[in-house]
């Protein structure tokens, strides 16, 4: 087992003050890096209000990929991909495309989605996709 991590729960780091993100485990499971949340994090990166602010969230955000390194959109996810957008759009639910390769990359590996508190609800709508929802205040590795 393990979790993915996706981008809410960065954001919620960030926002605690970069306090307590698990660094390469949530309790007992390990935390793996998708590429697309990679990317959604450079975005945020790339649009920091200054370039001091850039800095920052890159050096933090190459820690964590230095100690998680990242999972690549393979093969395996993409079918994971097709099967979760067929069955939401089947009941009219789809979620955004990048959660939708978040939950996939978490299928692949039999893993659940580590989330931002109050953030990325969607994720309950695809079925059998355990979610786990990280608190700043919980500390390292808590739940």
């Amino acid at each position: 087992m393990g979790l993915i991590l996706d981008t809410s729960a960065l954001i919620a780091w960030e926002r605690s003050g970069y306090r307590n993100l698990p660094e390469t485990s949530f309790g007992e499971e390990r935390i793996h890096l998708p590429a697309i949340v990679w990317a959604e994090a450079l975005i945020g990166v790339r649009m920091a209000p200054n370039a001091h602010r850039a800095a920052t969230r890159l050096a933090r955000l190459e820690a964590i990929r230095r100690i998680l390194g990242i999972e690549p959109f393979s093969d395996v996810v993409a079918e994971h991909y097709a099967d979760i957008f067929f069955t939401l759009s089947q009941a009219g639910q789809l979620i955004p495309q990048n959660d939708i390769q978040v939950a996939a990359t978490a299928r692949s590996l039999k893993a659940g989605v580590l989330i931002g508190p109050n953030d990325e609800a969607h994720f309950g709508r695809i079925p059998g996709l355990r979610i786990e929802i990280w608190q700043p205040s919980e500390g390292k590795g808590g739940k």
